[in-house]
């Protein structure tokens, strides 16, 4: 009895109160991820602007297996929360089964690739021998153990797509504590640890990584679950693979894109100075505390939205994109206020420098006022996925970072200089937006509205 109500949950709860209960959780854990990412980030600008710089530099790498960990994840999940809503359980176990089977794949080419060639890769973005020679220990240590985080990724993912986002939220926080706690020890050498430096912030980002995996397994594989993983004599099912990837590859390709976009800006802000590279770094870093808790709401809205499109429920499904659009677009402003009020207190945490102070006040400031618009479009994107129309995300951030944005920023640079870069990020951010609620309006006519059609029929 009490499994039937864990499922049914995202069918028959309230929206607002049940949107709330699934991504608080997210939200806290993701919150914890956050401020790992800044505290990984201060500990290093103690030891230099060129570690900062570094660090800055591997980041779209990092993004890089990241974003196919995290769409592939996405597309398992919005596959078994459709699966689920449409009473197949058989089918939600295979889901479930194949997405381990996509991540140990996924793991085994990138750890091969970064443990192999990390110099090879940083070479073009860097001529300062000292910072080519941090980011490659900070990439070889990072790159080539990333198996850690894929696979605590897809454990997440999995979880989550049940309605279940306390133990995602105890697996993240199980990591970033570890990692929080280890970086000044590993960095400096206390408590009788050797001081490594960069390749110390490395080390304990890989542990947090590692612990997040190792308590994945035990919540994903324990009995209870409403999926169940088979890998004895499994073999993966190519139709199960499209199906998961109809979703998931735009997905990969939407955050992936993400990568690519920083590597063009760090390209172009290269040629103003290093610092801007690190500017930007630590704008990625300091946004991510106000994007992440969407990312949670985001996290907790795409089951209940799966669910209920596979259930053809049309009101609930609609109702949690508006709630979710509210929430979202909530936490955004009050983002933006932080970054227009505080921008030097917020560089002063990493040790700025004057001139890094210079150029980063300016940035912070123009750049959030594009986060308000991100969050309408987070919400639609999630929507766009939890009905299976992943490409529409794809298209979206398409336009957002890599049609408009790099183009802009390289023409704003060409013509007014570093301080005009930054505007491109509203320029993009608006085009994509236009483009999205253009989407939409073809999404709800093809799979949406039929929806109350069938219900009425039904009825």
């Amino acid at each position: 009895m009490e499994t039937i109500q864990r499922e049914n949950k995202m069918g028959v709860q309230p929206i607002p109160s049940l949107l709330i209960k699934m991504s608080l959780p997210m939200m806290a854990s993701m919150l914890v991820m956050a401020l790992y990412n800044i505290v990984d980030s201060i500990f290093v600008s103690r030891i230099s602007e060129n570690a900062l710089t570094a660090v800055s530099l591997v980041y779209p790498f990092q993004m890089l297996f990241i974003s196919v960990a995290v769409g592939t994840g996405v597309g398992v999940n919005s596959l078994i929360a459709r699966r689920l809503g449409e009473r197949r359980q058989a089918d939600a176990d295979t889901a479930a089964s194949t997405g381990q089977f996509l991540a140990l794949v996924s793991a085994l080419v990138f750890m091969f690739v970064y443990a192999v060639f990390p110099q090879q890769l940083l070479a073009s973005f860097a001529d300062d021998a000292e910072i080519l020679d941090l980011a490659t220990t900070y990439l070889r240590l990072c790159g080539g153990l990333c198996g850690f985080a894929i696979f605590a990724t897809m454990a997440e993912k999995t979880i989550q797509a049940t309605g279940d986002t306390i133990r995602p939220m105890l697996i993240q926080l199980a990591g970033a504590i570890f990692n929080i706690v280890f970086d000044p020890i590993l960095i400096f050498g206390y408590f009788g640890f050797p001081a490594m430096g960069v390749a110390g912030a490395a080390i304990a980002t890989v542990g947090g990584q590692a612990v997040s995996m190792v308590l994945g397994f035990v919540f994903l594989f324990r009995k209870g679950n409403l999926v169940t993983i088979r890998l004895k004599g499994f073999r993966p099912q190519w139709s199960v693979v499209a199906d998961s990837y109809r979703v998931g590859l735009p997905s990969i390709v939407m955050q992936a894109i993400g990568s690519v976009t920083t590597f063009a800006l760090n390209k172009i802000l290269y040629l103003f100075t290093p610092t801007a590279v690190s500017v930007l770094g630590v704008y990625f870093k300091l946004q991510s505390f106000v994007f992440m808790p969407v990312f949670g709401l985001n996290s907790g809205a795409m089951p209940i939205m799966g669910y209920n499109f596979g259930a053809r429920n049309k009101k609930r499904l609609m109702q949690a994109l508006k709630c979710g659009a509210l929430y979202a677009l909530a936490i955004m402003t009050v983002g933006l206020l932080v970054f227009q009020l505080f921008p030097d207190v917020l560089l002063a945490l990493f040790d700025a420098s004057d001139h890094m102070m210079q150029i980063g006040v300016r940035a912070l400031r123009t750049i959030s006022f594009c986060f308000p618009f991100a969050a309408i479009g987070i919400m639609l994107s999630t929507l766009f996925q939890a009905v299976g129309q992943g490409v529409n995300s794809m298209i979206m951030s398409l336009c957002r970072q890599i049609i408009v944005l790099i183009p802009a920023a390289y023409f704003l640079a060409m013509e007014w200089g570093l301080d005009a870069v930054w505007y491109a990020f509203l320029i993009a951010e608006g085009v994509s937006l236009f483009v999205c609620i253009t989407l939409l309006r073809r999404t709800y006519t093809r799979y949406i509205e039929p929806l109350g059609a069938d219900a009425e029929a039904e009825a």
